[in-house]
């Protein structure tokens, strides 16, 4: 069952949640929101907080994303979310990028995921590579993230993989879609 849709362009608060604990946060714009498919935005230069936690984020010492805008495209139940960069001025696109993540949890003003180490960056011309493979044993051993988690990003890996080999992109309606205009679609 879809949960509760956002309304387009409200602020949505993210929270990055490790063990139970925020971890980050910052604020997107929603774009579009069907309940089970949530569209939002990070803007250049939006505001990132850092609650005192035991595990530093990797982020930690940057005060604002910045250097590019992004799309963010969040399903109900995958342990990934698919992002779309463009330049920091919203002009130009850059890359489609998979975020290995825990499910998404809505809340009553945003949502809550984890980022699980592993993500796959696919280049303008389809082409695509892993990032971060060599984060995945640190972390585990480290206790940053679970067996349980490392097996479900290793089975949501497998399942991109696949679809990435058969170009067969769920997010592909979203290709034509810029910051500038907000639209979907070409």
């Amino acid at each position: 069952m879809a949960d509760a849709p956002f309304p387009p362009c409200v602020a949505l608060h993210v929270r990055e949640v490790l063990h139970g604990a925020e971890w980050a946060s910052w604020d997107e714009r929603v774009v579009s929101d069907d309940g089970h498919l949530l569209a939002s935005v990070v803007a250049d230069g939006t505001p990132l907080a850092f609650a005192d936690h035991p595990f530093p984020h990797p982020w930690g010492h940057l005060a604002a994303w910045t250097g590019t805008t992004v799309l963010k495209l969040r399903r109900a139940g995958d342990w990934y979310s698919v992002w779309k960069f463009f330049s920091a001025d919203g002009l130009s696109f850059l890359s489609w990028y998979v975020n290995f993540e825990t499910p998404v949890v809505r809340t009553a003003d945003g949502v809550d995921v984890d980022d699980l180490q592993l993500d796959v960056v696919i280049d303008p011309d389809g082409s695509w590579r892993w990032k971060d493979v060599h984060h995945l044993a640190p972390a585990l051993a480290s206790g940053r993230i679970t067996q349980d988690e490392l097996l479900a990003v290793l089975a949501a890996a497998s399942e991109v993989a696949d679809l990435l080999d058969r170009d067969d992109r769920w997010w592909a309606p979203w290709d034509g879609w810029a910051p500038q205009d907000g639209r979907i679609g070409s």
